[in-house]
């Protein structure tokens, strides 16, 4: 049996509690995904595989199912703490070729830091899968011009969440990419 799936959808969620496991909880209810047995997978999006919206997405989910993800999660307790978390994406112009999803987490990072970082992990991972030369050191517009420049990265993007922590318990903050068969 080959496990390729056909659909992916990006989600996040953020949940506060005085428990830690009842505020992750509530951060994958926010995302949608709370019913889904979750199964964290590594950086790989497959060749063809469509994007599709959260809605949609989430509609083809059935409770107690067995669910693919590249999931980022980050939780605190600590008062005043900004938390994030986000998921990256680079797809190669090529749809035979696959691409690449990261996750990254921070504590302090505003949502475009986490987002853009997040966003350049994947791109540099699938530039140097397809053997596109670049600086890492240099600024993110300057590596974006040189993928645009090779033709071989179609497009980046990330879904990213982040939180301040209340005095009142935990805070966690996901971002997933979810896949569909």
């Amino acid at each position: 049996m080959t496990l390729v799936p056909k659909k992916m959808f990006f989600t996040s969620g953020v949940g506060t509690h005085k428990h830690e496991l009842r505020s992750f909880e509530l951060a994958l209810r926010d995302a949608g995904i709370e019913k889904c047995n979750l199964v964290y997978v590594s950086s790989i999006l497959p060749p063809k595989c469509k994007i599709i919206s959260k809605k949609e997405g989430i509609a083809l989910l059935e409770p107690g199912m067995i669910t693919f993800c590249v999931m980022a999660r980050c939780g605190s307790n600590e008062p005043h703490r900004l938390i994030a978390t986000s998921i990256g994406c680079a797809v190669p112009t090529n749809k035979n070729a696959y691409g690449y999803l990261s996750e990254h987490h921070g504590f302090g990072q505003n949502e475009k830091v986490t987002g853009d970082y997040a966003e350049d992990i994947a791109a540099a991972m699938l530039a140097s899968t397809l053997g596109v030369e670049f600086d890492e050191d240099t600024s993110w517009d300057e590596k974006k011009e040189v993928f645009k420049i090779s033709n071989k990265i179609v497009k980046t993007t990330n879904t990213t969440k982040s939180a301040i922590v209340k005095n009142n318990g935990y805070c966690t903050v996901v971002a997933a990419a979810v896949f569909i068969f």
